[in-house]
């Protein structure tokens, strides 16, 4: 996937790894960039900083009306990056209901195939492209103060497997990111080391440019692979129950 001279729509551009994706995009050469929001207000920004290289859209991967006019907008698309994600803070069983987790699960999971489905015939219009799936080292493993929204990236990334196997043959490269914590709204108040979002965003371009189907941004989400991949499933699993506050 060549970035630069790529047509590029970005979800969940208002703030965060977002914003940085917009920026990291122009920078390698992209020459036109999709800001998508909920409130193309969040994004005015970076169309006055980029001039007509950056063309907001308003854009909730949630409601299919919106997807689909986002589709019918943005045909000659040939990088999508899913990135707009959703984390109530909760946990399965503690939280006051299935609120958040349904939301997170909306947006997580069912956001992102809306988004896979309204774009890769247009991916395979323009010659395959790529996909980029914003998913989370809690895709591996699950944090249980975060309980549902680790199940709804668990989820995204079963999706990102299926996704990468049905769009083979058309030529289209479908990356996963799984980033540690990252210095955002979205990890305010979490007493963990942050990755840069910039970072993040420039490391998954570099994935799409170079191929790779897989990212495992930052040593903790590196150390999680790697005892995952050693099949340590239970001890990394009690790791991580241990973050739970004590009652």
């Amino acid at each position: 996937m060549n970035i630069a001279g790529s047509i590029v729509l970005v979800t969940g551009t208002s703030r965060g790894i977002g914003r940085n994706f917009v920026m990291a995009a122009i920078d390698k050469g992209a020459a036109k960039v999709y800001a998508s929001a909920r409130d193309t207000g969040g994004v005015t920004d970076l169309f006055k900083a980029f001039g007509g290289k950056v063309v907001p859209i308003q854009l909730d991967v949630t409601k299919p009306e919106q997807v689909a006019a986002a589709a019918q907008k943005c045909q000659d698309v040939n990088l999508l990056i899913n990135n707009a994600g959703a984390n109530g803070g909760v946990g399965a069983l503690s939280a006051k209901n299935m609120s958040a987790a349904r939301n997170e699960m909306e947006v997580n999971y069912f956001g992102v195939q809306s988004m896979c489905r309204a774009f890769a015939p247009i991916l395979k219009k323009n010659g395959g492209g790529a996909i980029i799936n914003i998913l989370s080292l809690v895709s591996r493993v699950n944090i249980p103060m975060l309980g549902s929204y680790c199940a709804s990236k668990a989820a995204a990334w079963s999706l990102t497997q299926a996704v990468r196997a049905e769009l083979a043959a058309q030529g289209t490269l479908v990356v996963g990111v799984f980033p540690g914590a990252v210095d955002t709204d979205m990890a305010k108040g979490m007493d963990l080391p942050k990755l840069n979002p910039m970072d993040v965003a420039k490391m998954a371009l570099d994935a799409a440019a170079s191929g790779t189907e897989d990212v495992d941004a930052g040593e903790m989400a590196q150390g999680i692979a790697a005892g995952v991949m050693n099949l340590n499933f239970k001890a990394v699993e009690k790791e991580f129950a241990a973050y739970l506050p004590q009652s």
